[in-house]
């Protein structure tokens, strides 16, 4: 690890009692954490996607709009990492992760029957702090493709085929 790594602390679950699916991201990118909003990115393609999947429309531009949008839909938002080390923003850089407690979140929202992970390291480090989770019967996990600018192998349609699976009933 760098010397110049900082220490990252996430926000706080994006969520309300009528929630019935939970979207978890690993650790906010810098471009997050300086504007203090999942997702800021300007080339990360969460939230174009998540509006074309449930609204058929564009990202509403205010941040709290975007928020309520996944609210709308009975979708929360949150990430499997509270805090950690990093360099910079990406996953592979992370290092002494702690996770977030989501028993006692599932135990404070508990419709939530559904969890979907934006990439392989928030569900790695989801498995690795919460792995009994796993066997619960009554939750279903999808590992999704991560809708970050680094992972441009995945197009826009690929990702949105993946991604509307756990959300279009």
């Amino acid at each position: 690890m760098s010397v110049s790594a900082f220490q990252c602390q996430g926000f706080r679950p994006s969520i309300d009692e009528n929630c019935t699916h939970l979207i978890l991201g690993s650790m906010p990118s810098v471009a997050s954490l300086e504007a203090q909003q999942y997702y800021a990115h300007p080339q990360n393609r969460f939230w174009p996607l998540m509006a074309h999947i449930l609204e058929q429309s564009d990202a509403p531009a205010v941040y709290a709009e975007r928020l309520k949008m996944l609210l709308r839909h009975h979708i929360a938002l949150w990430d499997s990492i509270a805090t950690c080390e990093r360099e910079g923003s990406l996953d592979a850089d992370i290092h002494n992760e702690q996770g977030n407690d989501f028993s006692a979140l599932l135990k404070q929202y508990p419709h939530i029957h559904t969890i979907c992970f934006n990439g392989n390291k928030s569900f790695a480090c989801f498995k690795k702090y919460n792995k009994p989770l796993l066997d619960c019967p009554d939750l279903h996990f999808h590992k999704l493709p991560s809708t970050s600018p680094a992972n441009a192998r995945w197009t826009r349609e690929r990702l949105e085929d993946a991604w509307k699976i756990p959300f279009i009933q």
